[in-house]
């Protein structure tokens, strides 16, 4: 009888600290696949190329709701700028922990693995983190490159792997882990990198700023972060968001992004950015008298606006109390403003009320 193969779900960025991780198991005999999750604020676009590359299967989960939540109220706080590391592998450990158990482990795997490195991260790398992202995940894993420095898992203790043929890696530096990938024979590993939009200080104000304005902001509202300048306008007690698209590939993601409520802004007759606005309560009545022709997807109708010849922040009054009508053409401005060729021109402006 063929005895049957062990079996590993490695937490898989595609990094080198993964790709060893991957291949000091199967140096073992273990089949290695791999999980990876995305959200607003990272994907696993570096994950396939590599999985694809050495050839195990991945698995992608998106935790955007989750992670969402953790950055509005995080347990163990936030790293440098908005970003829970701790929370976040802790969530990702139980998430990989709970596919590993459930219905989706149809083969059955038998534990679960991290490229972690003992001290790596001061914040969420050191041992006493190590630890309870295992607590906050309710599942035992083994840190293939760091397992010396740590306690015997069950992995080890069951012979499921060899501990003798595990790393003890510790530390940021980087000399151990290319020494072993020699060995192994990988080669053209990807450089480090962040990779996590909440370690970056310009997003995470945008972001800040959202929460602050909108505490129950929605995935779908922070995706708008990503594209195109951000400004915020006052209607009562309301904080409105306008995002103007900065070139055509922001002006496509945000169209993409619209849903039911929003209004879209674009120059009729020149190129230029589109813009959306979020967050108003209804259609202002100077649009909807104006309404020209009805779309399956949208109301539309034109104004016109004067664009000035010079415009500073202060001169939109952001913070004062504004209608329906102040936002809409506040957005206009905005819209005309960065088409530099048609200031201090009037411009005609389509403006769409999505209904889908």
């Amino acid at each position: 009888m063929t005895e049957a193969k062990i079996r590993a779900l490695l937490l898989f960025s595609g990094g080198l600290d993964s790709l060893l991780a991957a291949e000091i198991l199967r140096e073992q005999n273990v089949e290695v696949e791999g999980i990876c999750f995305t959200s607003n604020f990272f994907t696993c676009a570096k994950a396939e190329e590599e999985a694809r590359k050495i050839g195990i299967k991945l698995h992608t989960v998106n935790i955007s709701k989750q992670i969402l939540d953790l950055v509005k109220k995080p347990p163990h706080g936030h790293g440098k700028n908005l970003n829970p590391c701790i929370d976040c592998h802790g969530l990702m450990i139980k998430t990989a922990g709970e596919f590993l158990k459930g219905k989706k482990n149809k083969q059955g795997f038998d534990f679960l693995a991290s490229g972690e490195v003992l001290g790596q991260r001061p914040f969420s790398q050191n041992s006493q983190t190590l630890r309870t992202v295992s607590k906050i995940g309710k599942v035992s894993i083994l840190r293939p490159l760091t397992a010396k420095n740590l306690d015997p898992t069950e992995m080890e203790e069951k012979g499921l792997v060899e501990r003798e043929k595990l790393g003890k890696i510790s530390g940021r530096g980087r000399e151990e882990q290319i020494k072993w990938a020699q060995n192994l024979g990988i080669k053209n590993y990807p450089s480090p990198a962040g990779g996590c939009l909440l370690t970056d200080g310009q997003f995470c104000l945008r972001l800040k700023e959202m929460i602050d304005n909108w505490p129950g902001c929605s995935v779908e509202d922070a995706e708008l972060l990503k594209f195109g300048r951000i400004f915020w306008m006052r209607q009562k007690k309301n904080k409105i968001l306008v995002v103007v698209g900065r070139d055509k590939e922001d002006n496509k993601n945000l169209e993409k992004l619209a849903k039911r409520g929003d209004i879209v802004l674009e120059l009729k007759k020149e190129t230029g950015p589109l813009t959306l606005i979020r967050g108003l309560s209804s259609f202002p009545v100077f649009v909807w008298r104006s309404i020209s022709r009805p779309f399956s997807d949208y109301i539309c109708s034109d104004f016109i606006q004067k664009i000035p010849k010079n415009l500073k922040k202060e001169d939109l009054k952001l913070e004062e109390d504004k209608t329906e009508k102040n936002i809409i053409e506040g957005a206009g401005i905005l819209t005309g403003w960065y088409s530099p060729k048609v200031r201090g021109k009037e411009v005609t402006l389509e403006v769409k009320k999505t209904n889908n």
